[in-house]
């Protein structure tokens, strides 16, 4: 699929395949009959493929020397060294920049580019399919007491009110989305080794609210903290709230500080956890202030800010509706108001209070 859109249409003649096990079930023989499994079926069929199969082990490779080549082309200049990565998803992200930057190059003393050469083939590609393929798996497991649901040989969890229900999981390459009917309720990257476990902090807060004895020791903390979605500043916020609220209510307050994070960014959140430990307030809707007043003056900065100018076209300004009424509203002729008027009735008060003490001295 990634293939496919990149290069903007589907080749009209034969697709070579080495004998991926996604597609092909069984080699039957010497032949180059296959069988292949159904989701690949459904796959050609959408977007009319016509698939070759090359020969397997050393008898097959010159089928696809020029593939091997470039592959190891590729491996020489791009994965050497290994690269490092945090997920997989940045490793795909440089495969493509990487792509990107090679079709600049010439292949030997060839007179054009590869970008170049493909300019011309480009035009005789099958245009896609306007309707998309699903290419990921389906599979509709339970949520068991711990908030965890098992895909393949690894769990996700979801969040604690699914416990007991039926979900549905697409599972992807290199991620999995989980709906509860057709509402997304939680987005994992995929893991790649087998019996792993992957938790989010989020999907536990309800639960952990009522319990915050348990919150200290938790698995979904440590993968927070390693991932860097539990950051120091969280940490000492957190010390400083137990030291003046108590273990229990200083914990609360924590995760009622996290559960913000489902309606604010995460960098105005931490933002506000900053500003109000320095200011020593230990409370979650200070905190909650704070972060907003971030967001605010992230946002400030592009009232009255210039639009670019497109071509042709005058450059404009963008002003605030509160400036624009002060700006046409009409002058005020109104006189300054007075306050001879009190004065007046202070005066009368003072000279009816002496004359009715004198009445008494007679």
């Amino acid at each position: 699929m990634h293939a496919l859109r990149t290069l903007g249409g589907v080749p009209r003649s034969k697709i070579r395949y080495d004998n991926l096990k996604s597609a092909v079930a069984q080699v039957l023989g010497l032949s180059r009959a296959r069988v292949e499994t159904d989701r690949w079926i459904a796959f050609r069929s959408h977007f009319n493929i016509e698939s070759f199969y090359c020969r397997p082990g050393i008898e097959g490779a010159h089928e696809k020397g020029g593939v091997e080549g470039m592959i190891g082309y590729f491996r020489r200049n791009h994965f050497t060294p290994v690269p490092e990565v945090d997920s997989l998803a940045e490793l795909n992200e440089m495969v493509d920049q990487w792509d990107l930057h090679d079709g600049h190059r010439r292949i030997g003393s060839r007179p054009r580019t590869v970008d170049e050469y493909f300019a011309i083939e480009q035009p005789l590609l099958m245009p896609l399919p306007q309707e998309p393929f699903e290419t990921g798996r389906l599979f509709t497991p339970r949520v068991d007491r711990y908030s965890q649901i098992a895909v393949r040989t690894n769990r996700y969890s979801v969040p604690t009110r699914l416990i007991g229900k039926r979900v549905r999981v697409v599972l992807h390459a290199s991620h999995l989305v989980v709906y509860d009917r057709n509402v997304e309720v939680a987005r994992h990257e995929r893991l790649i080794a087998k019996g792993s476990c992957r938790l989010d902090l989020d999907h536990y807060l309800e639960a952990l609210i009522r319990k915050p004895g348990a919150f200290p020791g938790a698995t979904a903390l440590e993968q927070a903290r390693s991932a860097g979605k539990f950051t120091p500043v969280h940490d000492a916020w957190w010390a400083q709230a137990r030291k003046v609220h108590g273990e229990r209510d200083g914990t609360r307050a924590l995760i009622e500080v996290l559960l913000l994070g489902r309606h604010l960014a995460h960098e105005h959140v931490v933002a506000g956890l900053a500003t109000a430990l320095r200011a020593g307030a230990l409370t979650a809707d200070a905190v909650a202030l704070e972060a907003r007043k971030a967001a605010q003056a992230e946002d400030e900065p592009t009232i009255g800010a210039s639009i670019p100018a497109v071509p042709g076209q005058t450059s404009a300004t963008v002003t605030s509706l509160h400036e624009w009424r002060l700006a046409h509203l009409p002058p005020d002729t109104r006189p300054l108001p007075s306050v001879t008027p009190y004065d007046q009735l202070l005066r009368s008060r003072r000279t009816s209070g002496s004359d009715h003490r004198e009445g008494e001295a007679q």
